[in-house]
Order: C-alpha cells, then structure tokens, then sequence
C-alpha cells in the first residue's frame, strides 16, 4: 500500500486564504494532528514489516531444524516394550509372584 502523503508534505502544505476563508489556527492544529496519526502509523508499519519478515524467516528455518534433528525412531511404544523385556531379564518370574 503506497501512502499519497508523507508528513511532511503534509506539514508544508500551504492554502490560499479566501474572503470567507477557514480559521487559519484551526486548520494548522488540524493537520498537526494528522501529521502525528501518518507519524505513528508509519512507524507501526515500518515495526510491522520488520516483524513479518522475521517471523517469515523464522518459518523457512523450521524446516531446515526439522531435517537437521536427529531421527532416533523410538516411539512411547518402543521404549515401553525396551522396557519391559528389560524389566523382565532383571527381575525375571519375581515379577510376576
């Protein structure tokens, strides 16, 4: 999204002056308010686009993590059944009296 104005363009703007023209104060306490809404929305923007493009970064190394990992092939059932093979070697019949 391309912005029409920046602030500053819109702090320099200056308005010809009419017989029955505007408030001159009013309208420049107007615009200093805009001046201060583009000042924080391109700040927020420019916050925004910075945290997009880290968190999309973030997701293409995901994948490199996830290939890197090392791939052990246990599963809980795995391990369960290590475990009681292993249980009954040690303990043999004692435990199952």
């Amino acid at each position: 999204m391309e912005m029409k104005l920046k602030a500053s363009e819109i702090l320099e703007k200056e308005f010809k002056t009419g017989l029955r023209g505007y408030n001159q104060e009013e309208v420049d306490m107007f615009l200093d308010d805009i001046i201060q809404d583009y000042e924080a929305f391109e700040k927020q923007i420019s916050q925004l686009q910075l945290e997009n493009k880290q968190l999309k970064e973030e997701l293409t190394e995901v994948p490199k993590r996830v290939q890197q990992a090392p791939q052990t092939g246990a599963t809980n059932f795995d391990i369960l059944k290590r475990l009681s093979h292993l249980e009954k070697h040690v303990f043999g019949s004692k435990l199952y009296e």
